[in-house]
């Protein structure tokens, strides 16, 4: 059911937890879902005031079909809402309507407006409205096809906020890696791998470690190659490109140990030698995560003058509107917006 009437708070200072704005994702996956369910968790309302960013007809479409019987708010404007127990709050950004046949399969109505609620929640956060957001998945093939030149989230957010100097870094299950490269084919790494890569991801990992509380940091940079390249035995990126990195970093003062083995440093990591582990390329720090979390992770966009988190799983079409996705994800990325949001 949906009504409005509510108590707005103009902005995000006003309150004593922050706002965070929940974009639903691509309407034919689970994005929906998990954003309600995250939105309803106690431990999100705990720590922040949280609303979700996206049609309300298909809000309310995803929530029949979960059998919710809460109450949807409708957002008519970019405000702060305090909207009551077992509520939902949505900022309505309007247009499109979803039926249980369109679910599961890419399209490219769903890719314009996925992107669309990435646009509002981002203007939202630039704006002061919203102290930070969290983005249920989209689909590529869907953002694709509706025209966006984009490999995801990530890029487009760098093209909203003007920054093309932004990286990712993953947490969860007490390992948090930031990736030097990101969507690149493995055979194209060691061409776009270059020292100020992997400065900038030592650099951006170190300045959000210490706003997490943590004061010095200390930092594992991996290897490229097996066993850290082995003197140059099996490839010299770690001597030509990783080390200077290293070196410039040390010389700045920061705590940075390598290149490194990677496949210790996780375990190092695990055992409490670092705070942070700066990965080479994709799969290099994803499959550590998302062995030990892979309910759990947490993807965070640095770099960005706004706060920006999501978990760290896709639309997962083949179990949309069945009632079957694991919020528990979503809701620490909310958490860890709200913390990050807290931090600033």
């Amino acid at each position: 059911m949906t009504k409005t009437g509510f108590e707005f708070r103009k902005r995000t200072k006003t309150l004593n937890k922050p706002l965070i704005g929940i974009t639903i994702g691509d309407p034919a996956g689970v994005g929906p879902e998990v954003a309600l369910k995250a939105a309803l968790s106690g431990d999100v309302q705990g720590v922040c005031y949280p609303f979700l960013i996206g049609t309300l007809s298909i809000v309310e479409r995803h929530a029949e079909w979960l059998g919710m019987t809460k109450r949807i708010i409708s957002i008519p404007e970019a405000a702060g809402v305090l909207s009551g127990e077992g509520e939902i709050a949505v900022l309505d950004t309007g247009e499109g309507a979803i039926e249980k046949g369109d679910l599961g399969r890419a399209d490219g109505k769903w890719g314009k407006l996925s992107m669309s609620y990435v646009e509002r929640a981002a203007g939202l956060c630039l704006s002061g409205d919203i102290a930070a957001m969290a983005t249920a998945p989209i689909c590529k093939e869907a953002i694709h096809a509706a025209g966006f030149r984009f490999e995801g989230h990530t890029d487009y957010l760098g093209s909203l906020c003007g920054r093309d100097d932004f990286v990712m870094m993953l947490v969860g299950g007490g390992i948090r890696t930031v990736l030097a490269t990101v969507h690149v084919p493995l055979r194209s790494v060691p061409e776009v791998l270059t020292s100020r890569k992997v400065l900038n991801a030592v650099e951006k990992g170190n300045a959000v470690l210490i706003r997490l509380g943590i004061e010095r940091p200390r930092i594992a940079v991996n290897g490229l190659n097996p066993h850290a390249g082995e003197g140059g035995a099996f490839g010299d990126e770690e001597a030509a490109i990783i080390s200077p990195a290293i070196e410039e970093a040390g010389a700045m003062g920061l705590d940075v140990t390598g290149p490194l083995p990677p496949d210790t440093s996780f375990w190092r990591m695990l055992k409490g030698e670092f705070d942070l582990v700066v990965s080479m390329y994709h799969d290099q720090g994803l499959i550590p995560l998302k062995t030990i979390a892979f309910d759990m992770g947490v993807n965070v966009t640095l770099g960005l003058p706004i706060v920006r988190t999501s978990p760290d799983h896709g639309t997962a079409f083949g179990i949309a509107g069945r009632g079957k996705a694991d919020p528990a994800s979503m809701i620490e990325a909310v958490k860890l917006a709200a913390r990050l949001a807290g931090s600033m």
